[in-house]
């Protein structure tokens, strides 16, 4: 799957990587296939995925609006039938989100049991909001999105995005058209970004438990 991956890196190429197990599995990949340092310059979206690029030898850069990326390899929390994704699983969504509007070629990586029949099949919407009056905030989403929840930190605490936003992981309603949800989430004053990713991803790498690999285009 990784490997995969890497067939849309070429050397020379300034690429941006998202968060998350894999994009672990990508940068191990450049590592191997590059024992010398990866040929690429890389923005990334998390301090994790900054400590690991800099352990493979990968220059590291800032996103600083002097130029494009050639590529953004990152993964899904779940992928639907036209490619639209779920993501912000690991609370990464908003610089996640910003990689890919600045990027010419979204490479999405995941396992094959991430793909669904429709988004919020499995995984509830993560939606950033500022931590001030965030519970109005909430209260004024119920209109579109009836249930939510604050995520919270593994000590109980509300959970912080890298930007110090909060997070509130909701139902998505089926009867819903995702347009018309995203236009919505966005006009709602709070919220500062949201988990869909619809018509993003250029190609959708999907890795099976039987070592197979899937690639999926709009």
């Amino acid at each position: 799957m990784a490997a995969r991956a890497l067939d849309e890196v070429e050397p020379g190429m300034a690429i941006g990587l998202g968060s998350g197990g894999a994009v672990d599995a990508v940068i191990d990949a450049m590592a191997g296939k590059w024992p010398d340092g990866p040929p690429v310059r890389a923005a990334v979206a998390a301090p994790r995925t900054e400590e690991a690029a800099r352990a493979a030898g990968i220059e590291l850069m800032a996103l600083d609006g002097s130029f494009r990326l050639d590529v953004v390899l990152d993964g899904a929390d779940e992928v639907g039938p036209e490619l639209e994704l779920v993501k912000g699983g690991g609370g990464a969504l908003l610089r996640e989100k910003l990689l890919v509007s600045a990027c010419d070629r979204f490479v999405v990586v995941a396992e094959a049991e991430k793909r669904v029949a429709r988004l919020g099949e499995k995984m509830r919407l993560p939606v950033e909001v500022v931590r001030f009056a965030w519970g109005d905030t909430q209260r004024r989403l119920q209109e579109t999105l009836e249930e939510s929840a604050l995520r919270e930190d593994e000590d109980g605490e509300p959970f912080a995005t890298d930007e110090g936003h909060f997070l509130l992981d909701c139902v998505l309603p089926s009867s819903l058209e995702l347009a018309d949800l995203e236009e919505r989430l966005k006009r709602t004053t709070g919220v500062v970004e949201h988990g869909l990713f619809l018509d993003s991803a250029d190609v959708v790498v999907l890795g099976g438990t039987d070592g197979g690999v899937e690639t999926l285009t709009p």
